[in-house]
């Protein structure tokens, strides 16, 4: 069997020190470019793999991000949002040469994931101040930043304004004069929301909705506003929307909180020959890239996944390294498209 290469020989070999090749394999930026080619040059034409566990030891890091999922990862890997989301978590993690690790509930609890978590810091989706994840991290000084939660004293919120971007979106609705609303609302996971810690979106939107409602001298839930639950997925849009459809008081429009979801709703009236917009208009939330070439293209809140994911790795490892970084506010847009006409 070979002799394993070890650092003292690629130290000897190079006419450096062992700190210095530690420096190459572990923080290149305190040498110079020369010797950090040159040295790893070496570490290749001897086949030197570094030790993981003396690795740690050194840096006293991991070299790992964490992302507590909301979902199974099968289930978050169909949502294009979180999909956009995640591709920008990762560009920062490439960014800084560090993996990306996601953290699927385990037994239908985010709680569970993070507990069994082997990183240097987190990122989290979707969970506010009161559950029980914040505690857990925040008394473990765990470096964390939550991207659709709320931002508290003590920890850093990446999103945007989901109630107001609610309410202008409900405004817009009101404007076309419909005589039925049908509002789909995401069905949370039982096991990771409780009556003290629901989807902090959820609430936000359900809020800006409320209030726009409210200026009309609507409410949700009434007879004019039904307040429909469906799974976050283009089957839970159509299962959803068949319901409605078939329904005698058939609504004008419907809105969901998710384009994903607006989706399904396109199938399903396709399925029962209603013509969008012209039957039924229809709204979602996100902007996914798809929305813009469906026919007709969806009328949808435009918020920046990419960006906010980005932005969340960024900070977070600005907490890791000691930095007392600032929040971010992200802007939203209506935009409004074919999928939507006024009453006739």
């Amino acid at each position: 069997m070979p002799i394993q290469a070890t650092i003292k020989d690629i130290a000897a070999r190079a006419g450096v020190s062992k700190t210095t090749v530690s420096f190459a394999l572990n923080n290149p930026k305190r040498i110079s470019k020369e010797t950090y080619e040159k040295i790893m040059a070496i570490v290749d034409e001897l086949g030197y793999v570094p030790s993981p566990v003396a690795r740690t030891l050194t840096t006293k890091r991991l070299g790992a991000l964490g992302l507590l999922l909301p979902q199974p990862i099968s289930e978050v890997m169909n949502n294009p949002h979180l999909c956009e989301v995640i591709s920008g978590i990762g560009e920062e993690c490439d960014r800084h040469e560090i993996s990306l690790t996601m953290l699927p509930p385990v037994r239908g609890k985010i709680i569970e994931a993070a507990r069994r978590a082997f990183v240097d810091a987190i990122i989290t989706i979707g969970v506010g101040p009161e559950h029980e994840v914040i505690e857990f991290l925040s008394q473990r000084n765990v470096p964390f930043i939550t991207i659709d939660g709320a931002e508290t004293e003590t920890s850093l919120n990446i999103g945007i304004d989901d109630e107001g971007a609610a309410r202008d979106l409900m405004r817009y609705i009101l404007s076309l004069k419909p005589e039925r609303i049908a509002v789909l609302c995401l069905k949370p996971d039982a096991k990771n929301h409780t009556e003290l810690s629901p989807s902090v979106v959820l609430e936000k939107r359900l809020s800006g909705f409320a209030r726009a409602l409210e200026e009309q001298g609507l409410s949700l839930g009434s007879d004019r506003v039904k307040l429909v639950e469906a799974e976050g997925s283009i089957e839970g849009g159509r299962v959803a929307g068949r319901t409605l459809l078939a329904s005698e008081d058939r609504p004008d429009v419907i809105v969901a909180m998710a384009d994903i979801v607006a989706l399904g709703i396109y199938t399903a009236a396709s399925e029962y020959g209603i013509a969008i917009p012209d039957q039924l208009s229809v709204a979602g939330f996100d902007d996914i890239a798809l929305s813009r070439y469906m026919k007709p293209p969806l009328t949808t809140v435009h918020q920046p996944a990419k960006e906010k994911g980005r932005a969340a790795a960024a900070l977070v490892l600005e907490l890791l390294n000691g930095g007392s970084p600032e929040r971010r506010d992200f802007s939203y847009s209506l935009q409004i498209r074919g999928s939507t006409k006024p009453r006739a």
